[in-house]
């Protein structure tokens, strides 16, 4: 069976305005993690456009925590990239890891940075979020903000797809956000969540193997009669 046929047609039997359901999904399935690109750079219009679709996600309250700095400038990725990669040098060496296997793990580090004509540093900012007395709800209320980040960082991954550029999410900046906020500048509030590497892919990228749904869901059998 065309699974999104199927779905396009049992949203048309309920009187839905169905979305191209084979479209959408070639989206979401076709996209790769692209870690090398061409040279050209990227628009900053189409960057724009890109945070505009990231921003259409989801969030908690509607509070929107989602934060961007977008760097195209070739200097100012070099410092950035050689900062982490002094952090990850530090961090590395006192785990107590061979120098040469080090030294090969900051330079690959360091070149997914400068070699990628545009990063976007996602972050977060929790200043409009609930606040509360108890340490259970203010990690709840905390997790949600991620949540809602993510998923724009998501839509930002797939926008990027959709528009022929490769894209790769980065969770580097997650252990060093102080040294990232520093050398950007960042306001005090905007914690690094991760960063999008952009630009025009320089080879196709491999599908990833998935692990099978049969192990990862419940099956229907499993759930309330009545349908979902």
């Amino acid at each position: 069976m065309n699974t999104h046929l199927h779905l396009q047609e049992y949203a048309a039997d309920r009187g839905a305005t169905a979305p191209d359901y084979a479209a959408i999904a070639a989206v979401l399935e076709g996209r790769r993690s692209i870690r090398r690109y061409q040279a050209a750079a990227v628009p900053r219009h189409l960057i724009d456009t890109l945070l505009q679709v990231a921003v259409s996600a989801p969030s908690a309250h509607n509070r929107q925590p989602w934060r961007f700095r977008v760097i195209v400038d070739a200097n100012e990725k070099v410092r950035l990239a050689d900062a982490m990669g002094e952090q990850l040098r530090l961090d590395r060496l006192a785990d107590g890891d061979a120098l040469e296997l080090v030294a090969a793990d900051v330079a690959r580090s360091r070149l997914r940075i400068t070699s990628a004509p545009a990063v976007v540093v996602v972050c977060l900012s929790a200043e409009d979020m609930d606040r509360y007395p108890d340490p259970s709800r203010r990690q709840a209320e905390y997790l949600m903000a991620v949540q809602s980040v993510a998923m724009a960082g998501q839509n930002l991954l797939l926008a990027a797809h959709a528009a022929g550029l490769g894209a790769c999410w980065v969770c580097a900046p997650l252990f060093c956000p102080n040294v990232v906020r520093d050398v950007l500048g960042l306001p005090p509030t905007w914690e690094p969540q991760g960063m999008v590497t952009l630009g025009y892919p320089a080879h196709a990228g491999k599908p990833p193997v998935r692990r099978p749904l049969d192990g990862l869901c419940l099956p229907l059998s499993s759930l309330p009669s009545g349908g979902i």
